[in-house]
């Protein structure tokens, strides 16, 4: 039962081998394109090619005299590659190297939580098609309101994470972008041809416009989608921990075997798995926040936004990972009880009922406040007493005298409330 905390591709994104790799790779493609353009030797180009490298412990201690990771980095590298190594890093500034790495993190880390979608929409699909007519109570404010069937509920689920792969698709081609324009933006030390020809390697394209940083309203939306996709997964997760109510009892998630809910009570069999997903859906959201906050910097750049995107890159990209493999696991282990559910639906003895029996009272004359106030007045009495509400509107004239006991019990036919669950999952799922 113990589960991953998140795929190790999407680990060894953010280690600090892989960013330096990153940084190592992105320089050399400067210096190559410098080259082709016979600002760097060849001789010195191929020596910089063969003997570029780091060491992580090297980088440290550096960085630990000069508190400059770039500077660190680099001058590691240099006392790899040699005199040679002047040729490194030219025209360039620190943000070039740093945004245009952090633009293919958040891109490969992107591209990993669009298929974590796709499999949480595939086992959602599965299970909305498995209950597709099992019927249940629909509530609303809590209170039972009219009957739906659990593979509708799910069907909303699939149809939200759907939207949910269209805005990360476009938060990610927004996040895809790089620089290597500079200082200030100004190309001065640079070709913008460098800028675009590096980029487009890694599969970026190059700010149109820029400062000594990418504008971070891009950043801002990337976040603000995990922060919307974290959101969805705390909805399902809440709507699991309800239905899970010792009161309710419709479905709940999985439980191990010899897994235990409490210290104290050993009956006890908590949702815990969707609580936790919904404490992680509040870290999302509050980073999602930050980064708004790193919009606004001072001029052509200042670094308060750095300090923040050291966290909230690895934390945000890493816990969405993570929270939809849970909710998926969570989905394909989800323990649907429909006898309890057909329970649940006589507790309020037909009152779900209430608007069609209105609605054909209306039909039959009667103006539509009289209506109300009958049925109304008879929901209640079937609340107060107990009753059938069937057989409490059998019994009130005012009702017979427009609708039959015959027509009234075609009225109370639940399938009245599900001729159309054939063409929502048409709309949701396709014809297939």
């Amino acid at each position: 039962m113990i589960e991953r905390y998140s795929r190790p591709e999407m680990a060894s994104i953010w280690s600090d081998e892989a960013r330096y790799r990153l940084w190592l790779d992105i320089e050399l493609a400067v210096c190559e394109a410098w080259a082709s353009r016979g600002e760097i030797p060849a001789d010195a180009i191929s020596t910089i090619k063969s003997k570029s490298d780091f060491d992580l412990g090297r980088i440290a201690a550096i960085e630990e005299e000069v508190r400059h990771d770039v500077i660190a980095f680099l001058t590691a590298v240099a006392e790899k590659v040699g005199p040679d190594s002047r040729y490194i890093h030219m025209g360039m500034t620190s943000s070039d190297l740093l945004d245009t790495s952090f633009a293919v993190q958040l891109t490969r880390a992107g591209r990993l939580i669009a298929e974590d979608i796709a499999t949480l929409r595939a086992a959602i699909a599965k299970l909305a098609h498995a209950h597709k007519n099992t019927v249940m109570i629909g509530r609303s404010h809590g209170i039972h309101a009219e009957p739906i069937t659990f593979g509708l509920k799910c069907a909303v689920w699939y149809d939200e994470f759907g939207r949910h792969a269209s805005r990360l698709e476009e938060a990610i081609k927004g996040i895809a972008v790089g620089k290597l324009s500079g200082a200030v933006g100004t190309f001065a030390h640079i070709d913008p041809t460098i800028e675009s020809e590096v980029c487009a390697r890694f599969g970026l394209s190059a700010a149109p416009a820029s400062t000594q940083i990418v504008q971070r309203d891009r950043h801002a939306h990337y976040f603000a989608v995990l922060a919307g996709i974290a959101a969805s997964i705390e909805k399902v997760a809440v709507e699991i921990r309800h239905m899970q109510r010792t009161e309710v009892g419709e479905a709940s998630e999985p439980f191990g075997k010899g897994q235990k809910g409490s210290s104290a009570m050993p009956h006890k069999r908590n949702p815990i798995l969707c609580e936790n997903l919904t404490g992680l859906a509040r870290v999302v959201r509050a980073n999602a926040m930050a980064a708004f906050e790193d919009v606004a910097l001072w001029h052509e750049r200042d670094i308060s936004h750095s300090s923040v995107e050291r966290i909230i890159g690895p934390d945000s990209t890493i816990l969405v990972d993570f929270m939809l493999a849970r909710i998926t696991r969570v989905i394909d282990g989800l323990e649907v009880n429909q006898e309890r559910m057909k329970q649940n639906m006589e507790l309020s003895h037909g009152l779900y009922n209430s608007q069609e029996v209105m609605l054909a009272l209306v039909r039959s004359g009667m103006t539509r406040e009289d209506a109300y106030r009958i049925v109304q007045s008879a929901a209640m009495q079937s609340w107060k007493d107990g009753r059938s509400f069937e057989e409490i509107l059998a019994e009130n004239k005012d009702v017979t005298a427009k609708i039959s006991v015959a027509e009234l019990k075609k009225l109370f036919d639940v399938k009245i409330h599900l001729k159309h669950v054939d063409t929502i999952f048409k709309r949701v799922f396709g014809e297939s």
